[in-house]
């Protein structure tokens, strides 16, 4: 069995808040549960397994840009900012 570390970090790559999982478990768990402790900032990177319409509104509720690329199977692309 192994095991995923979910991170929030500050922009030096500080961690701020974990949150451990097994490894199977989707990413959307981690985001879920990370949420509600993000700080209050502009921007959250994430990679395409952070790619979910309620995690894009959830972010959106509390004023942060998501800069996550979509995922390949989605129907409608979603803009994101590459060089962030």
């Amino acid at each position: 069995m192994n095991t995923k570390l979910h991170a929030i970090c500050d922009s030096r790559g500080r961690p701020l808040n974990l949150f451990v999982t097994a490894g199977q478990v989707s990413d959307y768990i981690g985001a879920r549960a990370l949420l509600s402790s993000l700080p209050n900032v502009d921007w959250l990177l994430g990679d395409r397994g952070h790619d979910a319409d309620w995690f894009r509104e959830a972010l959106q509720d509390k004023g942060i840009r998501a800069c996550i690329p979509g995922r390949r199977q989605r129907k409608k692309p979603v803009k994101y900012d590459k060089r962030r």
